[in-house]
This record gives structure tokens, C-alpha cells and sequence, in this order.
């Protein structure tokens, strides 16, 4: 009886010691058989002044989507940090594909920090089998030391989801449980190589899995955070990506904070804004951090509004606070553009969320301009290696290919610079 207890005891623990070592499950069945080993989070800032991105991937990355959200905020959100991004997504690609053209296509370009996205295609659309693991470790192993041996830090995206069987891969066997499970598991070898080359990591599988199911409960079936066709994402998803791949590169998502104190009529604003006056409840601000602006459809899997719904994208990398306090009233209504907002004096002490408030704002239209400029460069970044790289041109020479499409990019590139502009805009704060 006492050999029993003690089994038992010794059992438990070491059960604990298994749920300790997991990712927290939303109380879903669907969600029963993974085992999403803890993820580790970065410790601070992995970008530096002046880095240059290079974010690398298969066609979820050429879709040109979470490639374009994060080259966006970059330059809106964190200007300060000067960042310059390119993207090389290729469609039907594996790390071994990669790997195979990483030096011509990637490392030429000095990158001094880079994020990878494969294991869709690697897992090859089957259960797990350890073979197929080893091989992928192998690879994904080999792209990580020849970035960081140039000098460049590295983030390790995982694998997203699957919520459809693809209907284009032939050789596709099982079910979608045995498929996601299989990704689970190529996103665990990610963390195991993360840690062991100590780089950074994103989690894009699991944010992608149980969002996938939460937002079939809220919204309907019809509703696939890993794209209509059930493995390219629309905006929704990419929206869940960008959000793994931005907190990966460790930003905390402070836009800014505007205060007032609405007895003394005295306000104040963080780094990245300025006050020009504030008077009759009026504050006049010009800003040069920006908030990420998005607007959609809140039901549908194309819309990235929708997935900031249903991700903490607002709360963990898009704050932009006003704090009001000191007035008399129970209740106030707060303008910001066209919008109004109204909220009780003590919403207000505590601070409120502008960016998740206020839709359309009026750092929209300027937001619009760069994000704009953003997806040209990108889009004659995928015919530039795609295309022309590896086209009759770079087969007939490669470096007068790189010469020539080079001036090709650089008014796009420039045009993204040009389109940034500090924005003049003012907050009301009226007594209801």
C-alpha cells in the first residue's frame, strides 16, 4: 500500500512538472491532444537602430500580408528605430529550399536581424514521423547559424495551422488533427533549436490554433483563421502572425501616452509627441509614433480588425493612452477626428485605449500613404529574386541583376520614407 502511495505521489509530480512545462489550454476539446511545450519570451528589445529585417518564409510569406503589417509598424509605430525591411517569401518552399538559396538571395544583402517562417510545407501534410523531424531540425539548424555566424540576430517563427486538408498536395494523408498535431510538434523542434542556438522564437502555431477555434465559436464555422483554402491565411490570420513575429522581436507596444489634468487645464505627452497646447478641453498634439490603424468587417477572417478582436494586438503593441483627471463631471465625451467616444471620469483617471477606440482617427489617412508604399517595395521584392535573381537575367549575371534591380528598389524604398510625416491632431475632452 505505502509502494503504491508513493507511486502515486511520485506520478503526480511529475504530471505537474509536464503541465507546468506546456502552454495554458483554453478549456477547448479540440485543443486536448496538443502538447505545446512552453515558448520562451524575449527579455527585451531584440532590434537595434538602424537593423536591417530580413523576413524569410514559404507562400504565407509571399502572400505579402504579415510581411507588410510588420514592415508597417515598424515605421509608423517604432520610427525611432530606423528600421529597413525586406521580404523573401517563396511559395511551396521548405528551410532545405531555403537554405539552398539563403546566401545568394538573403545574406547578400548583410541582414542584421532576420525571422524565418517554414514548416508548413516540411511537414509535408501527414502525421509526424521522426525522420521527417530530424531532417527539418537539420535544416532550420543550418539556416540559423549561417545568419548568426554573418553577424545577424535571428527569430524563429514556428509553423501556423491548418484548417482545412490542402486540396492541392496530392500526397496528403490523415486528418487535420494529425496534420496540426504534426505542426505542433515541428513547433516544439523550433523551441528546442531556439534555445539551443539561442536565438529568438515566435509563436505563430499555437496563437494561430486556439484562435482558430475560439473564433469558430464566436463567429461560425465559416470562419477560418488559417485562410479559406485552410492554409493561407487571410488578413485575420496574418494579422495573428504579425502579432507573434512583433512580440518575438520583443516591442512592448507603448505608442504613446497623453495627459491632462483637466482642473489645472495642463497636459503632457511621452517621447514620440509633443503638446502644443491644451485649452477649453482641447489638447493639440503632433505626433510622430503612430498608432497601428486597421478597420473591417469584426465577423469576418479577412479583416484585421476582426483578429484584433480576438488577439491582444490593441493591449500588448498598440497602446496609445489618454489619461484625463482633475474635472468635476460623472461623464465625458472624447473627440479624436470624427469619432466620439464617451466614458466615465474613472475610465478616464485610468487611462484609455485611442487606438482601440477610435477606428478611423486622424492618423488613418497617413497611415494609409505608408502602408501603401509598404506593399509596392514588397510586391517588386518577390519579382526581384523570384523573377529576376533566379531568371534568364541573374542566370546571364547575377551581380549586374542585383545592380540593376537594386535602383529599381530604391525610389520604392525612398517612397515608404517619403510617405512618413509627423500628424497634427487634436483631443477634445468635454464634460457630458
Amino acid at each position: 500500500m505505502k509502494r503504491s502511495l508513493a507511486f502515486l505521489a511520485v506520478a503526480l509530480c511529475a504530471f505537474r512538472l509536464v503541465a507546468a512545462d506546456l502552454e495554458p489550454r483554453p478549456a477547448l476539446p479540440q485543443l486536448e491532444k496538443f502538447e505545446p511545450i512552453k515558448a520562451p519570451r524575449p527579455s527585451g528589445l531584440l532590434l537595434k537602430q538602424g537593423d536591417r529585417l530580413a523576413i524569410i518564409g514559404d507562400s504565407i510569406t509571399e502572400q505579402r500580408m504579415y510581411s507588410r503589417m510588420i514592415e508597417t509598424y515598424l515605421t509608423a509605430c517604432v520610427p525611432e528605430l530606423q528600421v529597413t525591411v525586406r521580404q523573401f517569401g517563396w511559395s511551396g518552399e521548405t528551410a532545405e529550399g531555403f537554405a539552398r538559396r539563403m546566401t545568394n538571395d538573403a545574406l547578400r544583402f548583410q541582414p542584421t536581424i532576420a525571422t524565418t517562417c517554414y514548416g508548413m510545407n516540411d511537414h509535408r501534410y501527414r502525421a509526424y514521423d521522426e525522420p521527417n523531424g530530424q531532417w527539418y531540425r537539420s535544416n532550420q539548424t543550418a539556416i540559423v547559424r549561417a545568419f548568426t555566424g554573418s553577424g545577424a540576430r535571428f527569430v524563429l517563427g514556428s509553423p501556423g495551422c491548418v484548417g482545412k486538408m490542402p486540396s492541392w498536395v496530392k500526397s496528403a494523408s490523415g486528418t487535420i488533427d494529425d496534420l496540426n498535431l504534426s505542426l505542433n510538434k515541428f513547433r516544439n523542434i523550433d523551441i528546442e533549436i531556439a534555445q539551443a542556438e539561442q536565438v529568438g522564437f515566435a509563436d505563430v502555431f499555437w496563437p494561430m490554433i486556439t484562435t482558430f477555434h475560439e473564433a469558430r465559436q464566436k463567429f461560425g464555422d465559416d470562419y477560418y483563421i488559417s485562410g479559406k483554402d485552410g492554409v493561407h491565411p487571410g488578413w485575420a490570420g496574418q494579422t495573428v502572425m504579425a502579432y507573434a513575429f512583433l512580440k518575438g522581436l520583443g516591442l512592448d507596444g507603448q505608442i504613446g501616452t497623453l495627459t491632462v489634468d483637466l482642473g489645472k487645464q495642463t497636459a503632457s505627452a511621452t517621447s514620440g509627441h509633443e503638446t502644443k497646447g491644451f485649452a477649453n478641453g482641447q489638447l493639440k498634439v503632433v505626433s510622430r509614433k503612430f498608432p497601428f490603424c486597421a478597420t473591417g468587417d469584426l465577423k469576418s477572417d479577412n479583416s484585421i480588425r476582426s483578429a484584433m478582436s480576438l488577439i491582444p494586438f490593441n493591449e500588448e503593441l498598440n497602446r496609445f493612452i489618454l489619461v484625463a483627471f482633475g474635472g468635476t463631471a460623472a461623464r465625458y465625451k472624447v473627440t479624436w477626428g470624427a469619432e466620439s467616444k464617451s466614458y466615465s471620469a474613472e475610465q478616464l483617471a485610468k487611462g484609455v485605449n485611442l487606438a482601440a477606440d477610435f477606428v478611423v482617427n486622424p492618423f488613418s489617412s497617413a497611415f494609409d500613404r505608408i502602408d501603401t508604399a509598404v506593399a509596392a517595395k514588397q510586391e517588386f521584392e518577390t519579382r526581384q529574386i523570384k523573377e529576376l535573381f533566379h531568371g534568364a537575367e541573374g542566370r546571364e549575371n547575377m551581380e549586374l541583376t542585383v545592380k540593376i534591380t537594386e535602383k529599381l528598389r530604391a525610389p520604392l524604398a525612398a517612397a515608404i520614407k517619403k510617405a512618413y510625416a509627423p500628424v497634427e491632431h487634436t483631443v477634445t475632452v468635454a464634460a457630458e
